[in-house]
């Protein structure tokens, strides 16, 4: 009789329950995008972007988050009728993306730890609300990034009307951007999605379909390993920003990397620890929040590869990215191996090592590519020097994820051979218990 209740009141019984999935999504999304902005803010004002002018502060801010989530910005620019300025920047702030990343699917799951069972249905439409409304949110972040600047010339205050002056008919240089909204909501659907798989792979206290749990069993343990060694390759770096701040001065610089760019170098150190390498230049007055060896390392005109040696020669200590990668690759492949089922075997412990590694190269190598350009030309001949400046890292995705299917056959071997005796010991008490 009381479950007739709802129904005498003129209330369906599932309204609530709709309405709070549809609370639960909205918190997800908003906590996302919260965490991200006040990230993308700290590190903005770290690098000094809050003496910009005219007010573009939030702007700044609204585009970081929008790169953070896959999105695109345009960059334009004017400089009157006989010159011309031309700008492209193609970067992820992975600092602002991992924090999004991580406060989005922790709110997301958090729900359905209150769930003893969970059809497929059910966490369709969990996943379905979640994207939508963060796509919303999304394009309306996507709104607010946008914003003009003048450029001056980065030797005193000489702007290119005083140059040239009223002869060429040339303007102050200015250059502005604009988050284009096809492309963002694009990319940012493929975000949230893998964002919420990853969140659902890794989880062991999500309840999933009864059909798809037995292979949950075996790529759970090997999807939250390699998201523990990404995360330590971050914790690493997150210690040794603090001590170079603390220790060598330009604390707001450090503070700007790792706010904005952590991640970036932090895998970086990983790919080139085991072997891989990216092509790369840094030209011009302009760059990207880095440390200081990696800018030394790609100072110049030509195009440089960045590998292992090429970091040595100018800090001998980048060796020490060779063992680091491989303990800290052992100890994920540990993990993973004693967390997997009983009845997985040491050279399948190797070979899912192996295919989880290059899989998981294969989505951070690419991420942590960057391209940006601006140039000034006067009658459509060259950059004027002084007003241009490039910056480029090109991975080498393929390279990597091949090294890294190597290093993962063995690292798994050597983890699963080190976790046979906890798995055993862990699985003892279950055979007693069906011997009895």
């Amino acid at each position: 009789m009381s479950s007739q209740l709802p129904t005498a009141r003129g209330a369906p019984a599932g309204t609530g329950h709709i309405a709070r999935d549809w609370l639960d999504a909205l918190v997800a999304v908003l906590a996302g995008i919260l965490a991200m902005a006040v990230v993308a803010a700290l590190g903005l004002w770290a690098a000094g972007a809050d003496e910009l002018p005219d007010g573009g502060f939030p702007s700044i801010v609204a585009a970081v988050v929008v790169m953070a989530a896959g999105g695109r910005i345009d960059l334009s620019g004017e400089a009157g009728a006989l010159a011309g300025t031309n700008a492209d920047l193609t970067a992820m702030p992975l600092s602002v993306t991992l924090v999004g990343a991580l406060v989005t699917g922790i709110v997301f799951l958090r729900p359905l730890r209150h769930h003893a069972v969970a059809s497929t249905g059910e966490l369709l439409a969990r996943v379905a609300r979640t994207t939508l409304l963060w796509l919303a949110a999304l394009a309306g972040v996507s709104a607010l990034a946008r914003h003009d600047f003048p450029i001056t010339a980065p030797t005193g205050g000489d702007t290119i009307t005083d140059i040239f002056g009223e002869l060429l008919d040339a303007t102050d240089p200015s250059v502005g951007f604009r988050a284009a909204l096809g492309p963002t909501l694009g990319y940012g659907l493929l975000w949230v999605l893998g964002v919420l798989l990853v969140a659902l792979l890794v989880s062991r206290r999500t309840p999933l379909p009864a059909r798809i749990v037995r292979y949950h069993a075996i790529v759970r343990p090997a999807a939250s390993a390699m998201l523990l060694l990404v995360l330590a390759y971050v914790a690493i770096g997150l210690v040794v920003g603090i001590v170079v701040a603390a220790t060598r001065g330009h604390a707001a610089e450090t503070l700007a990397v790792v706010l904005l760019g952590l991640p970036n170098v932090s895998w970086l150190a990983l790919g080139v620890g085991i072997g891989g390498s990216w092509d790369g230049k840094v030209d011009g007055p302009f760059g990207l929040p880095m440390p200081h060896v990696l800018d030394e390392v790609l100072r110049g005109k030509e195009t440089t590869t960045l590998d292992v040696s090429a970091l040595a020669e100018q800090d001998a200590r980048a060796w020490w990215l060779i063992p680091v990668a491989a303990v800290l690759l052992i100890a994920a492949a540990f993990v993973m191996a004693a967390r997997s089922p009983a009845g997985v075997r040491i050279w399948q412990h190797a070979l899912h090592c192996g295919i989880a590694f290059a899989l998981t190269l294969l989505v951070v190598a690419p991420v942590t590519h960057v391209s940006a350009h601006f140039g000034l030309s006067v009658l459509g001949i060259g950059d004027i020097e002084g007003f241009g400046g490039e910056v480029v890292l090109d991975p080498h995705v393929w390279q990597m994820a091949g090294l890294a299917l190597l290093w993962g056959l063995v690292a798994g071997f050597l983890g699963a051979l080190l976790a046979s005796r906890v798995h055993r010991r862990g699985e003892v008490p279950q055979e007693t218990t069906r011997g009895g």
